[in-house]
């Protein structure tokens, strides 16, 4: 029983620090039709400068703060000079932000440099809870706290607020939205500077759950953030938490009992998702 927990708190953990990285994807992508592939970069200059700002200062709330003004500015400038002229050209869009995904990896090695940097938990966060013979590790419990906190204040954001029902009517009917005299296009601006700065959020707290931080890690979970938009259903926010949870505690299980099929179970889970699903474990969200 103590390592099932074990493995589950490990899976949750996982997958709600993937989750922070595809709830952004799934706003940007579900409610703006925007195939976002530089989203990883977010994930990873919103790691790097939280953990540069919180060396600096020793102070891991401070570097949270930063981390997620990274990812506003970095989604601010993006949505203005890389997206704006692509809208509603989904071939554009993946060019030319997978491009920039490519210049945003690059640039960490220059401003950063090339070689990955240690990272340790926050010392108020460090150490573990003995329950019995389950030892529970106080940072994962944490990740897990703050992965549900964010997806119930978006949550509750987008079905119970005014700026929620407007960004849920621009997708649908953004000529009408204009109509009623609201700029959509402010709009859309807010609800990209939102997604980056859930990735950025995300790398951030990556970064004490790795260990380190390297320049290719946002390539590499942008990869996963796509799969558990693809579980989930593009556009559901509540698809999104669901499947992250799923690969997460897929990715846990899987590493313990049967290792060589732990990197492969993530796309085994999508292809079963496909073939018997192919709208996702959830439709195009009205949450």
């Amino acid at each position: 029983m103590d390592l099932l927990i074990s493995l589950i708190i490990n899976g949750l953990a996982t997958g709600m620090l993937i989750f922070l990285l595809a709830a952004g994807l799934t706003l940007i992508f579900g409610l703006m039709d925007v195939l976002n592939f530089s989203h990883g970069g977010l994930f990873v200059w919103g790691a790097y400068t939280g953990v540069f700002t919180y060396i600096i200062t020793e102070s891991f709330i401070v570097g949270i703060m930063v981390a997620i003004l990274t990812g506003m500015v970095l989604g601010f400038l993006m949505e203005k000079l890389i997206i704006t002229p692509v809208y509603g050209n989904h071939v554009q869009q993946i060019l030319i932000t997978l491009g920039f995904m490519l210049v945003l990896q690059e640039m960490i090695k220059v401003v950063f440099g090339p070689n990955a940097i240690p990272v340790k938990v926050p010392d108020y966060l460090a150490g573990s809870w003995e329950m019995g013979e389950v030892i529970i590790i106080k940072y994962r419990i944490f990740i897990i706290v703050v992965g549900f906190i964010v997806f119930g204040v978006f949550h509750y954001i987008l079905t119970h607020t005014k700026i929620g029902l407007i960004v849920r009517a621009g997708v649908m009917n953004k000529e009408m939205v204009q109509a009623l005299g609201i700029n959509i296009k402010k709009v859309f601006l807010f609800v990209f500077m939102t997604g980056a700065a859930l990735a950025a959020i995300g790398g951030m707290l990556m970064a004490p759950y790795s260990g380190s931080i390297y320049a290719e890690m946002g390539m590499e979970f942008a990869i996963l953030g796509f799969i558990v938009v693809v579980i989930g259903g593009m556009g559901s926010f509540s698809g999104s938490l669901l499947a992250a949870i799923l690969v997460g505690l897929a990715g846990s299980f899987m590493a313990y009992y049967i290792p060589f099929l732990s990197l492969a179970v993530n796309m085994i889970l999508m292809a079963i998702v496909l073939i018997f699903r192919p709208q996702g474990l959830f439709r195009m969200a009205k949450e």
